[in-house]
């Protein structure tokens, strides 16, 4: 039984819906206050995952820096790179979440769920401390990004800040829970700031409201 869908692309509108929905429902529902910066372990949670902080060995490839377990509905973060501590976790906990959201047919897997499990091998979705990013991959990271950095949040914590002041994005990712990378190229996809190849000077592209 094929657990995983087959790729396709999805438009980044559809990406940041689906994120939308899941912090709505959150919003809705008791004893799950949506609040800021984001517990991504708790939204996991919320969809019926674990998280759990697990030593991950290399494999042919290289480093594994997570991996999602379709049919034990568990997420395993590698706990040998001390990197995913922090903002950098919180990022790729919210990026296996997109996979499972995005890339994973959870119909199936409630139906292999329902049956004799034993016979059934689904091999875990692997994902890797890569700087470039294609296909799910990239899927799964914008999907991170919206969850975490959500388009209302940013207008309402950015409003009348200088976006244009390093020391003042710092104290926004700080405020968001996610690195400053992560930050700088959310604003950057959104279209309100702009950095020049090779430069740290900013440049806002659009006022936010």
């Amino acid at each position: 039984m094929q657990i995983f869908k087959p790729f396709r692309f999805i438009p980044k509108k559809s990406i940041e819906k689906e994120t939308i929905q899941i912090l709505q429902q959150i919003e809705n529902t008791p004893n799950y206050q949506l609040k800021f910066p984001i517990d991504a372990s708790r939204i996991a949670e919320f969809l019926g995952l674990d998280v759990v902080w697990d030593s991950i060995p290399d494999d042919e490839k290289g480093v594994i820096a997570a991996r999602i377990l379709p049919l034990e509905k568990l997420i395993e973060i590698n706990e040998l790179i001390p990197e995913l501590r922090g903002g950098f976790g919180e990022s790729t906990i919210a990026h296996e979440i997109g996979h499972w959201v995005l890339h994973i047919d959870q119909n199936r897997v409630k139906q292999c769920l329902s049956g004799d499990t034993s016979m059934i091998k689904v091999d875990p979705l692997l994902c890797r401390n890569e700087v470039n990013l294609s296909g799910i991959e990239w899927q799964a990271q914008y999907f991170a990004s919206c969850l975490l950095m959500p388009r209302f949040k940013l207008k309402e914590i950015c409003h009348n800040r200088n976006l244009q002041q390093w020391k003042e994005l710092y104290t926004i990712a700080d405020e968001l829970g996610v690195t400053i990378s992560n930050l700088v190229h959310r604003l950057k996809d959104l279209g309100w700031i702009e950095l020049k190849d090779n430069s740290r000077q900013i440049e806002l592209r659009k006022r936010v409201a």
